[in-house]
């Protein structure tokens, strides 16, 4: 079990995903990991800090349905009705709170980005922004526009968000995919240019 403090560090926490995670999406933590750390200044974040959350962000996305469930309900987590229809959700949702219980993680802006990774929302911080962006460009990644997406995010914090949230609401409605209210919040707050 765990130790029951504060003081894992990074090293600790690839351990620990390294028993969770199938090899690729070991891989991909590593590297949204790196893209975050590298991203951080310009987005005015942390390193230490978006480097942990690239680290933990997909924790639970190996995890099966039933222990995941599981998890739901140790945590008192109540899924809303898109959430429950988009199981692809699940991991950020309880991740987070995975994070923060089970793996000690007391930063609230690291839990809050693991949480909004999948979903963005409005009034995101820096470090919320710093890891939706990186998960989009890590060096793993290789979906069409990925190259396009790579050079938003070399732009201002803003556009890149505006570009990987258009990307996101497009790729959800082409596959018939309800779209999360933190999303279209997300989304419209740019857009609005609150």
């Amino acid at each position: 079990m765990l130790r029951g403090d504060n003081n894992l560090t990074d090293r600790d926490y690839i351990e620990i995903i390294k028993t969770r995670l199938s090899e690729k999406r070991f891989i991909h933590s590593l590297e949204v990991a790196k893209a975050a750390r590298r991203i951080a200044p310009k987005y005015g974040s942390d390193e230490n800090k978006a480097y942990t959350a690239g680290i933990l962000h997909d924790i639970l996305k190996d995890t099966p349905r039933e222990e995941m469930l599981a998890l739901a309900a140790e945590f008192d987590i109540i899924f809303s009705d898109v959430e429950k229809a988009e199981q692809k959700l699940w991991h950020a949702i309880i991740g987070a709170v995975y994070a923060e219980k089970k793996l000690f993680v007391g930063d609230r802006d690291i839990i809050l980005a693991i949480r909004y990774h999948t979903t963005a929302r409005a009034g995101m911080s820096p470090l919320e922004k710093t890891l939706y962006i990186a998960d989009f460009i890590s060096a793993d990644r290789d979906y069409p526009g990925v190259e396009e997406m790579r050079e938003a995010a070399k732009g201002e914090p803003h556009d890149a968000m505006t570009t990987a949230l258009k990307f996101t609401v497009s790729d959800i409605i082409e596959k018939g995919s309800a779209l999360h209210p933190d999303t279209v919040y997300a989304y419209n707050e740019l857009v609005l240019g609150r």
